[in-house]
């Protein structure tokens, strides 16, 4: 036992942590009080990112100000900028379901950071480092205000992720929109005849509407710069200097190329989680359309003797393994399901939300990691449904002038000459009779 661990001290007392790791006691705790899910913070790349580069930028303030010695500091944003750079995320062990609003997060990277700066300057890992997770990591900071200024950076990160996906899709509907611009069709509503369109207009308006949401999701963006760094526990800036302070976000602007701004009321800042369920929602409104858009292409290519039929979605793998040549619309069948997580992860976020309590949220951890999940299940499914789907969906031309020619959309088209009676009755007379 003595050989594969270390012993290191907290506030709480004795804890072994194992030899070979570069975090600390905090970590192993926290290792030991949330086995709960098996995924580790190790999956928020974005996050962890933000939360090294806000270590930087403190770094630089608090050296500034000449409260961190300029050796450890310069260690110190070494470490962190090897971070950044995708290094050492083994060491980042804690459950993305923690108690605490964070600060196991926190103090993995603090632990982490504090190991490898130690190593850097000469020393040793553990309880004997030469640089302190607490006092000189985290020096002028609290979880309550690192930790949730990471979270705000990590989202414009990860929404960008969405974005381009989502604009990658909006180009290829536009390329299906041209190549289908002449194929007259018809147009349904409530799933009865309506009138007539092109094929091209009906994924010209796939397009439209997912372009509507890369611009509402960019507009967000700005909610998530407005940080509380510099207002440490609960927005009153406690044990941070003057200089810190007026530096620490300078420098989070050069470092991490976010235009970062104060948020106007600290207090509220430290608490408030509208930005998030904003977010949320907006990942909710992009998943409703992209499974309409999957339900509709359902639809249209439903089959192929059977039904709709209009259009021809890539025959991926067999549909049955009782039914012979049976082919079902498998991408557009995962990208609903995807989107119907999306939407129970929104039901999540808001109940985390409203649980916040006074001077803070607690339940921030699974709103952050809710979040992401979203951002990243959409930047994923996105590219995938066009890959396995979009580029390749091909048309029935011959079909869609059937069911066109065989409809009542006639109808409309004849009101402004004979009115909507007559018009009404031709309809009646031509609708097959029933058995």
């Amino acid at each position: 036992m003595s050989e594969a661990f270390r012993a290191e001290r907290d506030s709480l007392g004795l804890v072994m942590v194992p030899r070979e790791r570069l975090y600390g006691a905090q970590t192993a705790r926290a290792v030991a009080n949330f086995p709960i899910s098996g995924v580790s913070i190790a999956t928020l790349p974005h996050l962890l990112t933000a939360l090294a580069e806000v270590k930087i930028a403190a770094a630089l303030a608090n050296r500034d100000e000449g409260s961190l010695a300029p050796e450890k500091a310069d260690a110190i944003i070494a470490v962190c900028r090897e971070i950044v750079a995708g290094h050492h995320r083994e060491e980042f062990v804690v459950d993305v379901f923690q108690g605490g609003a964070g600060t196991s997060t926190n103090m993995n990277m603090n632990e982490v950071v504090a190991n490898l700066a130690s190593l850097r300057l000469g020393g040793p890992v553990g309880a004997d480092r030469l640089v302190h997770p607490n006092d000189e990591v985290n020096r002028s900071q609290s979880t309550n205000d690192a930790y949730a200024t990471a979270a705000r950076l990590s989202m414009v990160r990860a929404s960008r992720d969405v974005q381009g996906a989502l604009r990658e899709l909006v180009e290829a509907l536009r390329r299906k929109a041209e190549e289908f611009a002449a194929i007259p069709k018809l147009g349904r509503t409530q799933l009865q005849d309506a009138v007539g369109m092109t094929l091209g207009q009906e994924f010209g308006a796939f397009a439209t509407t997912m372009g509507e949401d890369v611009s509402r999701l960019a507009e967000a963006e700005n909610l998530f710069l407005e940080i509380n760094l510099g207002g440490t526990a609960i927005g009153s800036g406690v044990a941070a200097g003057a200089v810190y302070r007026e530096r620490v976000l300078e420098h989070l602007r050069e470092v991490s190329g976010l235009a970062v701004v104060p948020a106007s009321d600290l207090f509220e800042a430290s608490w408030d989680m509208g930005a998030f369920m904003l977010q949320s929602g907006l990942l909710k409104r992009t998943a409703a359309k992209l499974s309409k858009i999957a339900n509709d292409l359902r639809l249209l290519s439903s089959g192929p003797y059977g039904g709709f039929g209009e259009i021809r979605l890539p025959a991926l793998q067999p549909g049955s393994s009782l039914m012979p040549g049976k082919v079902n619309p498998v991408a557009a069948e995962a990208l609903n399901q995807v989107c119907f997580h999306v939407y129970g992860l929104d039901t999540t976020i808001g109940m985390a939300a409203e649980a916040g309590q006074l001077q803070l949220n607690a339940m921030e951890p699974v709103i952050v990691y809710s979040l992401h999940q979203a951002m990243g299940l959409l930047s994923t499914a996105v590219p995938t449904f066009i890959r396995t789907c979009v580029n390749d969906i091909r048309s029935d031309a011959e079909r869609c002038q059937s069911n066109l020619a065989g409809s009542s959309a006639f109808a409309t088209e004849l009101v402004t000459s004979i009115g909507y009676e007559a018009a009404a009755k031709l309809v009646m007379e031509r609708r097959p009779a029933a058995t």
